[in-house]
């Protein structure tokens, strides 16, 4: 859509889950939003295919961000698949709406962010839905966004709930319900045979809003300051560059990537790390880039008797959420059943097979993300840091175990040809912690990296503000202080919600 102002009351840099929140939000309520978005418009169909992701991963619409060797991980680089489309990562993810467990917010409260636990944010949660149950005590109606529940489940992930049920793990029907932990199918941002990203949801049916302005294809390098204040942006499109200027305020929502990489080159972050790559510190701030961290994945094969049946949801129709220490106050572990092969780095890949994806997500390990150089294009160096603290080792191990234990039971005799990996050589814990640190990967929630909340290392306030800097806000996952212990956009689209509020109260 060509722009047609040269000025708008807000600037929304990423058209991802938080991003395109915000938008809707700003919009009804009147005020004029540019959104600049890097990648292209979500006309690919794979992008609105419940089973189309696979074949996201790696393509145009990925910025296929890519790990430092991970000194925990025999040396390894990891592959991130980030959104790179309108609707961002909520255009290539596996569609699965889960908020996390009451905890998790609560304790993002006790850590310095007011206003955002449980009994805060289970509201906005309700406000963005349409859920298919209707609205009730858990769920909400007439949102935007539609919620559906699975209802004719492929009969491998019918056969991992009631191989998980037969070890004793109660059947939950809805994770963002009463009881989080169990085992059961997932509720999918899907209706009417479509993915629901969150652009698609919020902002297509909006796209006619004279206030609504999309450029597609803008890079944005950095933010326009003026005695201390954002009023805009500058970005590449086309071959040039160009500004765009915002009355009221810029809303950086880039994501755990974009979003630190745009503060970084303009020159707000640690002085250390823009020094060394000769960026000009405008306002000192450690804690951009730090924190970063992201729920961690293994991938336990198994070879089919044969080929499997078509399904027709999203292929990631199960799961459990279980914990591996009784003290603690919500899961740690979410093993994510597949009807596909989801391969283990270095094992065999078999031509027919299902994967039980065992899962961390109350990671303790924390890495960085820091400016390679000081050209804003150039991919940021990433360093998770997997693995470092010894707890995510033995959880994820146990995890796997857990799995292990699911895949051998009676109810998968029918589909069961071999275990791949980690394999049948796999016999000690020792055995299986070598088998994580050779295969672990992303579940691809990563969050962290402009944590909100008070003291040295924060970088926004818990209203969204930058410190330091006046008109800017970031909403989107790289607020999060600690990451929910569960999927992750259901609860980005929530910090959008979050976002809105607070903006347009302000905005009077």
């Amino acid at each position: 859509m060509a722009q047609t102002r040269t000025e708008h009351d807000f600037l929304v840099v990423g058209a991802g889950s938080a991003g395109s929140v915000l938008t809707r939000r700003l919009l009804d309520q009147g005020y004029s939003v540019q959104v600049l978005e890097a990648g292209p418009p979500d006309d690919d169909a794979r992008v609105h295919s419940p089973q189309g992701w696979p074949a996201l991963l790696g393509s145009a619409l990925d910025w296929a961000a890519v790990s430092v060797p991970q000194r925990h991980a025999g040396g390894r680089t990891l592959a991130w698949p980030r959104g790179k489309v309108l609707g961002g990562s909520s255009s290539l993810n596996g569609m699965i709406y889960v908020r996390g467990h009451r905890s998790d917010y609560d304790g993002w409260a006790a850590d310095g962010c007011p206003g955002w636990d449980w009994d805060s944010v289970l509201p906005l949660f309700k406000r963005s839905e349409d859920h298919v149950d209707g609205a009730g005590a858990w769920h909400g109606a007439g949102g935007p966004l539609p919620v559906s529940r699975i209802t004719e489940p492929h009969p491998t992930a019918a056969a991992f709930v009631e191989a998980a049920a037969g070890l004793g793990h109660p059947v939950t029907e809805d994770f963002n319900g009463a009881r989080m932990t169990g085992v059961g199918f997932n509720h999918v941002t899907v209706r009417g045979g479509l993915r629901m990203s969150a652009w698609q949801s919020f902002v297509a049916p909006v796209l006619g809003n004279p206030g609504l302005t999309v450029t597609t294809g803008a890079r944005v390098h950095r933010v326009l300051l003026e005695k201390g204040r954002a009023v805009g942006v500058e970005y590449a499109a086309d071959g040039r560059l160009h500004r765009a200027r915002a009355a009221r305020e810029v809303l950086l929502c880039g994501g755990v990537l974009g979003s630190p990489q745009t503060l970084l080159h303009s020159g707000i972050g640690p002085a250390d790390a823009l020094g060394a790559v000769g960026v000009e510190t405008v306002v000192d701030l450690p804690g951009v880039g730090a924190n970063l961290h992201d729920h961690l994945l293994v991938s336990n094969v198994y070879e089919a008797t044969g080929p499997l049946p078509a399904g027709t949801a999203n292929l990631l129709e199960a799961q459990l959420f279980a914990s591996s220490d009784a003290r603690l106050p919500g899961p740690d572990l979410q093993p994510l059943f597949m009807h596909l092969v989801y391969p283990a780095e270095s094992y065999p890949v078999p031509e027919h097979g299902y994967t039980i994806a065992p899962g961390l997500v109350r990671p303790r390990s924390r890495g960085t993300l820091r400016p390679a150089s000081a050209d804003p294009e150039a991919a940021p160096l990433i360093d998770p840091n997997v693995l470092d603290d010894p707890y995510d080792l033995e959880a994820l191990v146990d995890a796997v175990e857990l799995s292990r234990e699911i895949g051998g039971q009676r109810a998968f005799d029918v589909w069961r040809k071999a275990e791949v990996a980690p394999g049948p050589k796999a016999r000690t814990r020792d055995d299986l912690r070598a088998f994580v640190r050779r295969a672990v990967a992303t579940y691809h929630h990563q969050v962290g990296t402009c944590r909100m909340g008070r003291g040295a290392a924060a970088v926004v306030d818990p209203s969204l503000r930058v410190y330091g800097v006046d008109g800017l806000r970031v909403a989107d996952a790289s607020v999060m202080p600690s990451v929910p212990s569960g999927n992750t956009n259901a609860p980005t689209i929530m910090v959008g919600e979050k976002a809105a509020e607070m903006v347009l109260a302000d905005a009077g």
